[in-house]
Formats: C-alpha cells, structure tokens, sequence
C-alpha cells in the first residue's frame, strides 16, 4: 500500500513539473503560441525546451544566434512565474487542459492556432454532446433578446446534450448563458481574462451559476488584464470549441462578426438572424448572409435540420464531490465570515488576515464559484457554509 502510495505521489510531482514547464514555455522572450508549439514538436516536451543546452538551441531551424542567448536568458523568470501559477491552479482545483491531452477539446484541437494550456473552472464535458456558440452585439433590441433566449430555450429541449458557448459580454453574449441556465444545461464562458476574476463583474451571478453543469475555460493566466486585445483573441476559441457558430444580431462591424469569419476559417457552420434593412442592430448578421458566410435561420429547428442534430434523452445528474475540501486560508475566511452573519467587508478581512487584497480577493472569488461564500453590496461578503 505505501509503494502505490508513494508511485502516485511521484506521478502527481512528476505531473505538476511537466504543468510548471508548459506554463512557461509561450513566457520565454520571443517565443509566442506558434513558436511554442514548433518548439514542442521540435524537443519532444515542454520540460526538454527549457533543459536544452545552447548548443541544442542553435540547431532548430531558422532560428538566430542572437534569439537564442535572449530565450535562454529569459528562462528563469518565465519558470518562477509559471511556479507561481503552478502553486494557484493547485490550491484553487483549477482544471487544465494540456494540447497533448486525452481530454482536450477535439474540435478546438483541429484547428492551427489552438491554444496550448486551457485553465478552466466548473464541471467540464468538453468532449461529450454537441456545441454551439451563440454570438452577437453587446446592444440588442428587446427583440433579438427574445429571439436568442427561444432558440435556446427550444433547442435545450429538443437537443438536451447540447452546451451553449459564449463571451459573457453585455447584449447577446449573457443572454445566451442565462438562457441556457434556465433550461438546465450547460454553458461555457470563455472570457479575454484569467479565472481569478470576472468580466464584467456585474455577470458575476451569472458566471458562478454556469459552473454547475458548465464552466469557466480561458487560456489566460492569471493576472491578465481584460485588454481588448485579449477579447479578440478569444474568439477563436468559441469558434473553435463549437460544431457551429449562431450569431443572433450584429452591427456592421463587430467581435459577433470576427468569431464568425474564424468559424468559417475552421470550415464549421455559421448561422444569422435575418433583420429588417433599416435595423442596425441586423446589418451584420444581413450581410453575412448575403456575402454566403452564413445560412439564414430562423429558430431551433432552422438550426437542428441545418446540422442534422438528433433529439435524445437527458442523463440524470452524477454527484462527485461528497465533501469539500478547503485551504487553511478558505478555513479561516469562512470562520471570520461565520461570525458577522450581516457580511464582512473585504478590506477588514484582509486587515485582519495581514494578507494581500489581490490574494484575499481572488480566495474570495474562487470559495464564491464553490458555493461558500456570497458577495453583497458594498464589498461585503457573508458566508454559506
């Protein structure tokens, strides 16, 4: 019993080493996603990147001399902040998904710029069941809210493996997701930030709902501001996770209409909302319908004929977790907590616990999205549990 003991703890140490190293790999200067995974391909592994000696660096192709003394120099600062996130994932149960991993999204696996390392917070079936992302602007007429919220609604019943994909923006994006909460299924935010925070935060509510069935999935770190560059960025990922991309209404120009144009770049289907000529709010979705980028629908079964999507049967929910599993810091917030059933404020609790308001308040959020803890006006927060 001690030696499968002791095998497990060396597979789990040997595990966290290999998770230590591709965090680092894409924080090596000059060495971005696409030079990351030549790189991989190149030495085998993200571990054997970062143990090459000079002399091994000089023989990958098309690299300078002069590249290679500033990645070798950069090293050691990209492996203390990769420990640094290595240490977060594993006292927040972040799950990760590795590009060489069994359980890696396949459809967002096939496509070029597939990230490498996804951090993700909830309940994940990544693999299982149909997906579909449910795009559009951030300023909707009540009319396209309506439209969204019955397309999803009508497809939960129909297609019951289904999983909602979105940005949880403003307009559209939320909708969706609420949507989908609704009609009991999951949804999965992909937001331009990391797990340590939520944008905006007004959806909070929302974003700790999905993680019953659905989750929180980035390919951010934490610490990552959401620069709009980021946003963009992430839009692949919704197109890429998804068998299909609906986008419900959109201006001339948009993020709706990026995600749309990378989805038809992976040869998945596209879907718009036909609007009146004079709508501003349609001009986008009508253009990607004239320009042939997307097929015209007009509700759920549109959308079902169109992908050939077969009814079936809801699975009863598993429990996998009996008992929960909390840090020393969560033990301690809880107990302070505990004591002012009215709320705490988040500046006392870190006054009293002597600790940083970045790491109280990122405790604070990942025991929210566990169902400890609840925020209330005014920066306070009462206990649950």
């Amino acid at each position: 019993m001690y030696l499968i003991l002791f095998l497990y703890l060396c597979s789990a140490m040997q595990d966290t080493e290999q998770l230590k190293y591709l965090i680092a790999l894409p924080l090596l200067p000059e060495v971005g996603l696409h030079t990351s995974r030549k790189l991989l391909e190149y030495f085998g592994s993200a571990e054997a990147v970062f143990l090459a000696k000079e002399t091994d660096w000089l023989t990958v192709p098309n690299i300078r001399r002069e590249t290679v003394k500033t990645v070798l120099s950069g090293r050691a600062a990209a492996i203390k902040r990769a420990e640094q996130e290595a240490a977060f994932i594993e006292k927040h149960g972040i799950s990760t998904f590795a590009l060489t991993d069994e359980d890696y999204p396949y459809r967002l696996r096939e496509c070029p710029d597939a990230p490498l390392l996804l951090y993700g917070k909830g309940r994940f079936r990544l693999n299982e069941g149909r997906f579909l992302a449910v795009v559009g602007t951030r300023m909707p007429s009540e009319r396209g809210k309506d439209i969204c919220r019955q397309i999803v609604t009508d497809l939960a019943e129909r297609v019951p493996d289904l999983t909602i994909v979105s940005g949880l923006a403003y307009g559209i994006d939320v909708t969706a997701h609420k949507a989908a909460i609704s009609s009991d299924i999951p949804t999965l935010i992909i937001p331009g930030h990391g797990v340590d925070r939520i944008y905006p935060a007004v959806h909070r509510k929302v974003a700790v709902e999905a993680l019953t069935k659905g989750g929180i999935l980035t390919e951010y770190m934490t610490g990552t501001e959401p620069d709009r560059q980021n946003f963009v960025a992430r839009n692949r990922i919704i197109a890429g996770l998804c068998d299909a991309t609906l986008v419900v209404e959109s201006r001339k120009k948009g993020g709706s209409l990026i995600t749309a144009d990378m989805a038809n770049g992976y040869s998945r289907d596209v879907f718009a909302v036909p609007g009146r000529p004079e709508d501003e709010a349609s001009r986008g979705c009508n253009n990607l319908i004239k320009q042939q980028k997307a097929a015209l629908v007009e509700n759920a079964d549109d959308i079902i004929g169109f992908m050939q999507w077969e009814s079936r049967s809801k699975q009863p929910a598993v429990q996998t977790e009996l008992f929960e599993e909390l840090t020393a810091e969560e033990e301690a917030l809880l107990d302070m907590l505990r004591g002012e059933p009215d709320g705490m404020h988040v500046n006392l609790l870190v006054m009293q616990t002597a600790r940083p308001y970045s790491e109280i308040s990122s405790t604070l959020l990942m025991m929210e999205m566990r169902g400890l803890v609840r925020p209330l006006p005014g920066g306070l927060y009462k206990a649950l549990k």
